[in-house]
Order: structure tokens, then sequence, then C-alpha cells
């Protein structure tokens, strides 16, 4: 059976004034940054659906039905107000479901596997801006968000510490890593089912990398750098070990709703 896949965030648009001397004119650019992610896994075996920011506010799921379509969902750059706050409610003051106890309950009640990857809009995020810490969706998760911004910036680079290297989600990874340059921080939950399975190096803080657990009848996991540039070196992304890393953790994630 060919497991499916929910990828919800991961694009922007950005705004540019140019000014050329007394005339000025903008532009608008729209981009993409999890299509080496995606392609990994789909040569991997999973089918992906790749649900941009903007469509995220009104079209993530409203109903568990929605949700039971996915053996795993995850969340990359995308704030919680953009699932919070659609225009239903934004716009209008009606009154809609918590989509974000939504999630939490399709992973307690149906197994499903959540993975939250890093990222300037990520866990708290620049600024706090990303707003997760408290959610739901926090509570479902192997670790829990700081309430500001929890960026850790590492412009130097810094290669992860495999602490579980027996476990199966690093199954064919073996060497050294490519450098990272940043990782959200976090707080690894006390509990008997959360395992680090990578973190950074001690004089780099030691931070968690890569965070596995269980939360009811389902998995999820927080990876807290990116899936690609900029916290992910071009040197990552290219590594032969960046498919199977992925392949391995979202295969993991869903093994509850095999």
């Amino acid at each position: 059976m060919t497991k499916k896949v929910l990828l919800v965030g991961e694009s922007w648009m950005s705004s540019a004034t140019h000014y050329k001397g007394f005339d000025a004119f903008g532009s608008v650019t729209f981009h993409l940054g999890a299509e080496p992610f995606v392609a990994a896994l789909r040569t991997g075996g999973f089918e992906v659906d790749y649900m941009k920011a903007h469509e995220a506010v009104e079209h993530f799921p409203y109903e568990m039905a929605g949700l039971r379509a996915y053996h795993a969902v995850i969340l990359s750059d995308i704030g919680a107000n953009s699932i919070l706050l659609p225009p239903e409610v934004w716009l209008h003051s009606r009154t809609v479901p918590n989509r974000l106890k939504l999630l939490r309950r399709w992973v307690e009640e149906e197994g499903g596997g959540l993975l939250m990857v890093g990222g300037y809009l990520s866990f708290q995020g620049i600024d706090g801006r990303a707003r997760w810490h408290r959610t739901p969706v926090e509570a479902a998760l192997p670790v829990t968000c700081l309430p500001y911004d929890d960026r850790v910036e590492m412009p130097e680079g810094a290669q992860a510490v495999l602490t579980r290297p027996g476990h199966p989600v690093l199954a064919g990874l073996s060497g050294d890593w490519p450098p990272l340059l940043g990782v959200n921080e976090v707080v690894v939950r006390e509990r008997p089912d959360v395992e680090v399975v990578a973190r950074l190096p001690e004089d780099q803080g030691g931070h968690p990398l890569l965070v596995l657990g269980r939360s009811g009848k389902g998995r999820s996991a927080a990876w807290t750098s990116d899936i690609g540039p900029h916290w992910l070196s071009p040197e990552f992304c290219a590594w032969e070990g960046y498919g199977r890393l992925w392949t391995n953790l979202v295969g993991w994630l869903s093994e509850a709703r095999a």
C-alpha cells in the first residue's frame, strides 16, 4: 500500500520595491522551499500532497474525514495563525472547527503521524511569530516550544551528533552528516516514549535536532532544522543520505496507520 503524506507550508511570497533614480516600481515573487524534500519522498514510494502556506488557510481539513486520507502530516515553516484563522473567522466572525485540536485528535485517536520541521515560522519562530507554544499541536509533539524567539543561528555550521545510531530512522546513514546552519530551540518532554535521536554538538549548546515520541495511538517527531536552504547547507541537500533520512523518518511516523 502506498502511504499518503500531507506537507503543509514551505512556500512564501516576497514583495520588493526597485528604485532607479527618480523612478520606482514594485514586484511580487512566489517561492517554494520543499521541492527536494517532496522529490525525495516520492522517489521513496510515498504519495505527497504539497499544500502551500496560503492554500492551507482555507483548505487544511476541517473534518476528520479529510485527515483520514493521510498516513502522515508534516508542518513546515507555517505559523499556527494560518490554520487557526481562516477567512470565515478572521473576516466574517463565524465559528469553524478548531483545526489544531482536530490534528491532535487525528494523531491520538486515529494513529496519525505528525512531524514538525524547523524554520522561521515553525515551533515559536522568529520574534515568536509562529505561535505553536501552548497549542493542541504542541501537545501532540515530543517537545515543547519556548514562549519567545527560539532560533539558534549557526553561520559557521555544525554537524549532527547521533545519539541513537541504531534507531531505524537512522538506518543506512553512515559517516559525518553535512553542516546545518541553524535550528529552533525546543525542550524535550520527559517521558519514557520520547527519544532524542540526534542533537547538536555540545559547543553549539547540545540542542535537540531530531526527537521522536508517541501520542495516543499515533507517533510524532520534531526535526528542529530546515528541510532545505537556508538552514540546510547545499551540501546537506545534495548528500546521498538526504532522501534516506526523510523516507526513514516518514516511514517510522506512519507505521501506526500502515
